[in-house]
């Protein structure tokens, strides 16, 4: 992994380039999940850099799903001896705890290994809007 990734920026949501803003909108809204303001507050960082720019997330929340829920069903049912009607509810249950931050942190990673830290990033110096 690269060395300006920081695990705890995208497991809080943090905006890649300068580890302050937040990319996801607060407070979550169980209706849009995973809204994004478009710009980050703080270094004016796009949260959307292109047309179907998070199209790649889905298959890193497809398989960090896949193992997340697979390891302990596997462990339930082969370890413990558990039936597999009762690990598969287990799984069903720890699926739906999980399934919101594994879907905003498999953006937030996505946005990080795109955008790269830049502590010194001077946001006045982007170009103005024209309203």
């Amino acid at each position: 992994m690269a060395k300006n990734i920081s695990l705890k920026s995208i497991w809080n949501g943090k905006c890649p380039r300068c580890r302050k803003g937040e990319i996801f909108e607060k407070p979550l809204k169980i209706s849009d999940p995973l809204a994004m303001p478009t710009n980050c507050a703080i270094c004016g960082q796009e949260t959307e850099p292109e047309p179907g720019f998070y199209f790649g997330a889905m298959f890193i929340s497809y398989i960090i799903g896949g193992w997340l829920l697979l390891i302990p069903a596997l462990i339930l049912v082969f370890g413990f001896h558990w039936s597999v009607e009762a690990a598969m509810i287990f799984t069903i249950l720890f699926a739906a705890v999980v399934y919101l931050k594994l879907m905003r942190g498999a953006r937030s990673l996505w946005l990080h290994l795109v955008v790269k830290y830049d502590p010194g990033f001077d946001k006045t110096l982007l170009p103005r809007s024209k309203n």
